[in-house]
């Protein structure tokens, strides 16, 4: 300890000599010297240990890959929805365009997992949870979240997947609907999307709350990927907020492909 004093000392005097202090402020530099000996001397350290040693990157790389594998194996069990949720709707399971997925909170998981939003995201069209047509935040199922991408979504009450199909009345709207190929209107349905409509006594809107055993519609559009009209009920809403949902897709659009106003105006 005496030894490592005598050596911030001199560091201290040497530092004040070269910045030409005065005798009064030179006496501030020692503490700072101590901490700046301290760490010259564990970079010292450290830099002559790394010397006497040859990392294996290659073995690194293997031996992160493995681990992150290991990781996104855990996080779908994870993502999971429970056995007997599974079972509850085996038969229903079996038929085309149909799923069962949990959707976690982002507002709780994302940036804790190595999937994109925590969770909280799925699309129907590519069946991950990496680029979206749906999402679960504060409570609340969303559409639409990347560029002129918009969506409408409808609640219908306490009723049982099999019951929701075209023939409802609230998907009269959302079958007809006419998805906008200029960007101005696509950006001005966002708007109205966000804000909120009805249209034959339903209301259409951005962002609905999410209901216990409620049903629901949603149309999706995103533009140059999928345009798809979907029904799904929530079955069960665990203590860590995820949301675990039974879907089919009631019908498929057009990829719908926008025409940009910079290209409108070259015509």
């Amino acid at each position: 300890m005496e030894d490592t004093e005598k050596i911030s000392d001199t560091a201290a005097r040497a530092i004040a000599r070269e910045l030409k202090l005065e005798p009064a402020a030179r006496q501030n530099v020692r503490p700072r010297a101590v901490g700046l000996s301290a760490t010259l001397l564990l970079v010292a350290f450290f830099s002559v240990a790394g010397q006497g040693q040859t990392v294996d990157r290659t073995a690194l790389e293997t031996d992160i890959l493995t681990r992150v594998a290991e990781l996104k194996n855990t996080e779908q069990l994870f993502l999971a929805p429970s056995t007997r949720d599974q079972a509850k709707y085996a038969d229903f399971l079996r038929q085309p365009d149909t799923g069962l997925i949990r959707l976690l909170p982002r507002e709780t998981f994302d940036g804790k997992l190595t999937i994109e939003g925590g969770g909280a995201f799925y699309s129907f069209a590519r069946l991950t949870h990496y680029s979206s047509d749906i999402m679960l935040e504060q409570s609340q199922f969303s559409v639409g979240f990347a560029g002129a991408d918009f969506g409408f979504l409808t609640t219908l009450g306490k009723l049982a997947i099999d019951d929701v199909t075209l023939n409802h009345p609230a998907s009269q709207f959302l079958a007809t609907f006419a998805a906008p190929t200029n960007e101005a209107e696509a950006r001005q349905q966002y708007q109205r999307s966000a804000t909120g409509f009805d249209v034959n006594g339903f209301t259409y809107r951005s962002r609905v709350p999410v209901k216990k055993k409620g049903a629901y519609l949603l149309r999706s559009i995103n533009y140059g990927t999928s345009d798809l009209l979907v029904a799904f009920r929530v079955v069960s809403i665990d203590d860590d907020g995820s949301v675990v949902i039974v879907w089919r897709i009631l019908k498929k659009f057009p990829v719908p492909h926008l025409i940009t106003t910079q290209a409108t105006s070259r015509r």
